[in-house]
């Protein structure tokens, strides 16, 4: 395996005194203060603990126009992203305002004929409706033109989003932690967290207008586990806040409360619903609802999450899983294109990587670009053919490069070279005319060499440090496997020596091994790897929970090694 760096994360050992002291497991203790938790109450999981809507910029002035709305029944259509935040923000809008009172429809733009987000012409579609209001979900921070568009053929527009934005907003009322003078503390809501947030205040307006006088108010925390898979899936960071949405949608998960589609999906994976993880909505159930956008229409992955039907909800995921696999084919074709052009480069010479081939999927182009970022530790942007002389780009980041910040900084050196981007720190997307992509490599490359040192190009391996032979046993696996971990709140790794016992190629693909550590032997996996190993390794390893015959016992799995 390619050498790594292999550095233990620091942390705080009074906060860690301070978790343990309150009862946390010693060994989730210090994992809790290495991610920035320092008293024990940032571990509580209840709704109670949720950050109050009521900082958040606009959010009182939308929920009194969709109030209005509802006192004058006027209809609403949800404009949606393509992707897995924008599908379940988007059924967390229809089916929250619908609850509210609203008739509400959704139109999803399909990537390959309109690209991303709330355009003119995505607006002259939705005036096919006849709506009164456009809400959009998980995009319209940057769509002046749509805006303007909409507004001259007589619609209002209504923003939700948590894209950063540019210099210019368009002229709608915006909610949007990530805008300007916006106080909400957490600025890392995907765009579902921002909707729900929506309906939250729009629930408590209507409230004060006397709209339940007559019946209870609708219990909004059935959508927690739509709010919970779009979190996840979009890959925002792991606040306190979002950690609590997660976690709430998990337990309605486990507890047999999900929606239909949900429901569908797991079944679909081969997963049991009964104990679902972060880790199954972000490599199982994302990834299917994701295909649809990526292949076809991510109407159908909405339409699986909006499906009251049990039966209706089972054809769709089965239809989604079906994409899926087809997504990971020519996602495996064009990783294999990619590293044959690659071959007779030496990438350690730049500190980007931007890929363009005119027979790459659009729809996979930011699987690829992620997994290039993966392999060569160096923001990577692939671009695939589009319309009208354009390329689409989609790239992933590295942990010091902010991606979005390096396209700026790109467009205003040549102003009229990108045509249109936006994004995040991690992962932006773009378009250029397939004419200027020389001159973008180039210019990218040097905008990135302004902005990392060699040093960032080297690649760590973050581990929480040594355990104990008597700490690592079932018991820490099950805790560990009880939490939320993900993007900026990653799951533990620890590392250690071991002697290998014994190893096997499992099923043509995985090596099996025990691992002796300290007199003891643990039962381990290494996937995709059929090469045996050395007789002693330093490995870097997750301790999991193998269900095998009724009975649970510990598991290693490698994540990386190397001699000892």
């Amino acid at each position: 395996m390619s050498e790594a760096n292999i550095v233990v994360r620091e942390f705080p050992a009074e906060h860690a005194q301070q978790l343990s002291a309150a009862g946390v497991h010693p060994v989730l203790a210090r994992i809790y203060a290495a991610r920035g938790i320092q008293q024990a109450d940032q571990l509580d999981t209840g709704l109670s603990g949720l950050l109050h809507f009521g900082t958040m910029k606009n959010i009182l002035a939308m929920a009194a126009r969709l109030a209005d709305a509802v006192d004058r029944q006027q209809r609403i259509l949800v404009v949606a992203d393509y992707d897995a935040d924008g599908a379940t923000a988007c059924t967390v809008a229809v089916r929250g305002l619908r609850l509210l009172g609203l008739t509400a429809e959704f139109l999803v733009p399909n990537r390959f004929e309109y690209g991303y987000g709330l355009t003119p012409e995505i607006v002259q579609l939705a005036a096919q409706q006849h709506p009164d209001i456009i809400v959009t979900v998980d995009n319209g921070i940057a769509s002046i033109a749509g805006v303007q568009a909409a507004q001259a053929l007589g619609i209002e527009v209504l923003v939700t989003d948590h894209h950063l934005p540019g210099d210019s907003l368009p002229d709608a009322l915006i909610v949007n932690p990530n805008q300007p003078d916006c106080p909400f503390p957490s600025k890392h809501l995907a765009g579902v967290g921002v909707m729900f947030y929506v309906l939250l205040a729009l629930r408590v307006e209507l409230q004060a207008r006397g709209a339940f006088a007559d019946r209870v108010a609708p219990n909004l925390a059935v959508l927690l586990d739509i709010v919970a898979l779009g979190t996840v899936a979009d890959v925002v960071r792991l606040d306190d806040n979002n950690r609590i949405l997660v976690e709430q949608g998990l337990r309605r998960m486990r507890q047999g409360r999900a929606c239909a589609g949900i429901r569908a999906l797991f079944n679909a994976a081969a997963r049991p619903i009964a104990t679902a993880t972060a880790a199954d909505l972000g490599f199982m159930i994302g990834p299917r609802l994701n295909a649809a956008g990526r292949l076809e229409d991510m109407s159908l992955g909405i339409a699986c999450l909006l499906s009251e039907d049990d039966a209706a909800a089972e054809i769709m995921a089965q239809r989604l899983h079906a994409l899926n696999a087809e997504r990971r084919s020519i996602e495996a074709d064009m990783q294999a294109q990619a590293l044959a052009s690659l071959e007779h480069i030496t990438t350690t010479e730049s500190y980007s990587l931007a890929m363009f081939d005119p027979d790459w999927h659009q729809g996979v182009i930011g699987i690829l670009a992620s997994r290039l970022k993966d392999k060569f530790h160096r923001p990577v942007i692939c671009f695939a053919r589009g319309n009208n002389g354009e390329i689409k780009g989609s790239g992933r980041s590295i942990g010091p490069l902010h991606l979005r910040d390096a396209l700026d900084i790109v467009s205003k050196r040549a102003p009229n070279l990108i045509l249109k981007f936006g994004g995040h720190a991690a992962a932006a997307g773009l378009s250029i005319r397939e004419t200027d992509f020389a001159e973008f490599v180039s210019l990218f490359e040097q905008t990135v060499q302004g902005l990392l040192s060699p040093a960032d190009l080297a690649r760590t391996i973050p581990t929480d440090g040594s355990l104990a032979p008597n700490e690592l046993n079932v018991e820490l696996a099950q805790v560990i496997h009880a939490q939320v971990w993900g993007q900026g709140f990653p799951a533990p790794s620890f590392d250690g020596e071991f002697r290998v016992a014994q190893q096997r190629i499992l099923k043509d693909r995985h090596l099996k091994l025990q691992l002796e550590s300290g007199g003891r032997r643990f039962d381990s996996i290494l996937f995709n790897r059929t090469e045996l190993l050395p007789a002693v390794i330093h490995a870097v390893y997750q301790p999991e929970l193998n269900h095998y015959n009724g009975q649970i016992r510990l598991q290693i799995k490698l994540e990386h090694w190397r001699r000892g």
